[in-house]
């Protein structure tokens, strides 16, 4: 993938990518405490664009933030290390952990049971349901199992229930939705937090800027 130069003014407002979900609402916390005026984030706009004080914010899917920052439509964008991770082929700078939004990515299986050994010793590997087919399958390899990784996009954990899979591997906060479902986690893969990415052009064209932006987030993480 080739990283691309900005279309927009040289000479404008920086762009931040913001991901909605599970992340935003520590984004607009961070932005109030580094001094811009989110009520119109928070609004309730169908809005995707939104112009605060000196800085364009636009509003996207978290696993499209590197996409935008990697192209030059946004200078700046923040994401959670999971999307990172599992999109490692991004050429972006990731510059800051913002320390919210922690989870850890895991692999998890019916609670109490032994659905994982028994795949394994049946049929030689384990039917696992993940969001995060690259994520998954680097550990497998690194652990040494062997595993069928299927990609699902909706509630994951459903997959072991209907015998989609014998495991997931999926974010988890607090473990309260694995245990809605009869799941517990097996083995904790990484950790994972919102993050703060660059443009790699505009990182080294509007320097000043952008760290001046980026040192104004830092202090301003919740």
């Amino acid at each position: 993938m080739m990283t691309r130069a900005l279309r927009r003014d040289p000479s404008g407002a920086l762009t931040l990518a913001l991901p909605r979900g599970a992340l935003f609402e520590g984004c607009l916390t961070m932005l109030d405490r580094a001094g811009f005026d989110t009520t119109d984030l928070r609004g309730g706009s169908r809005a995707l664009v939104f112009e605060l004080d000196g800085l364009t914010i636009v509003t996207v899917r978290p696993s499209d933030v590197p996409t935008y920052v990697e192209s030059g439509a946004a200078d700046l964008g923040v994401t959670g290390k999971d999307v990172l991770a599992e999109q490692d082929d991004r050429k972006v700078y990731e510059l800051v952990d913002l320390g919210f939004g922690r989870c850890r990515m895991a692999l998890a299986a019916r609670a109490g049971g032994t659905d994982l050994e028994r795949a394994e010793r049946r049929f030689g590997l384990m039917r696992i349901a993940t969001k995060y087919p690259r994520t998954a399958d680097a550990y497998f390899e690194r652990v040494g199992r062997q595993a069928e990784v299927i990609e699902v996009k909706g509630s994951v954990e459903l997959a072991p229930v209907v015998g989609l899979a014998d495991g997931i591997v999926d974010l988890v906060d607090s473990g309260r939705t694995l245990a809605e479902n009869g799941l517990e986690v097996v083995d904790e893969i990484a950790a994972s937090s919102a993050r703060l990415i660059a443009n790699r052009v505009a990182h080294k064209l509007r320097a000043d800027e952008v760290d001046a932006m980026v040192d104004r987030l830092r202090e301003a993480a919740p």
